[in-house]
């Protein structure tokens, strides 16, 4: 059997593509960049005796989910695991921020997901034991000023990930969404929050390893956990959007994020 991770180049899906190696599981890896995947599947033959292929592209684009279930049934693959990992954030003010670079980004983070989610059902179905585990982000669960539009694609890509988990859950398929913090990958350079020192000292301060959190987003698919957020930090952030004040919670967030923005 084979589990496909999107984003599986680096950072948590690179991570998620070691250990499924080491359980056993062959490896399917869809990103962008075409030498971060050979290096990544490189590495993983050389630990661990699995089938490794790679797909790069570019998942924002309208017809990239349509692309990877034909790679798949072209190589009659068997896919019994789906990681959705690949996504990204923008900082900075709304209206300062290209709509065009925002859109790819909801097409990345939401469209993508949902499409590959749905090509894929249909074969998850059919397996004995089958597994989707979505990336959320602990801002699924607030709104989060200077992070406007990311945090509210996380917030889908949470409620999606709910009310499917709980339609499957007669079926073979369980579903899982892994909620992380700060976590330490590439998301503050292409978010563009690495030109504030401030932001990048505290993302460095709180930041969990990709590895660590990597195993328990695994530990918890396997477990049939319906969502879990890793670390006591990020689950009090987390608790506490329940029971403060939904203008606190936002003015935290903006004083944080917003700070440093011209």
């Amino acid at each position: 059997m084979y589990a496909l991770i999107t984003g599986g180049s680096k950072g948590i899906g690179k991570e998620m593509a070691f250990i499924l190696a080491e359980k056993g599981y062959n490896i399917l890896l869809v990103a962008r960049n075409e030498a971060e995947l050979l290096a990544t599947k490189e590495e993983i033959k050389s630990k661990f005796h699995v089938n490794v292929l790679f797909l790069a592209l570019d998942l924002s684009l309208s017809d990239s989910p349509k692309q990877i279930l034909h790679w798949v049934e072209k190589e009659k693959i068997s896919v019994s695991i789906l990681i959705n990992n690949a996504g990204y954030g923008l900082w900075g003010y709304f209206d300062q921020i290209s709509y065009e670079n925002q859109q790819s980004m909801m097409l990345l983070n939401m469209n993508a997901l949902v499409e590959l989610t749905y090509l894929f059902l249909p074969s998850l179905k059919t397996k004995p034991q089958a597994y989707i585990l979505n990336i959320a982000s602990t801002a699924s669960y607030q709104a989060v000023p200077g992070l406007g539009v990311y945090s509210a694609t996380k917030a889908f890509v949470l409620s999606f990930s709910r009310a499917l988990r709980f339609e499957l859950k007669k079926t073979s398929v369980s579903v899982t969404c892994l909620s992380p913090g700060a976590t330490t990958t590439n998301f503050t350079n292409r978010s563009g929050m690495s030109k504030s020192s401030d932001l990048q000292a505290t993302a460095d301060k709180f930041s969990m390893p990709a590895d660590v959190v990597a195993k328990f987003g695994i530990d918890a698919m396997f477990a049939k956990k319906n969502e879990v957020v890793p670390g006591f930090v990020n689950i009090i952030t987390v608790w506490s959007t329940y029971f403060l004040p939904k203008s606190m919670i936002e003015s935290i967030a903006a004083n944080l994020y917003l700070k440093n923005l011209k």
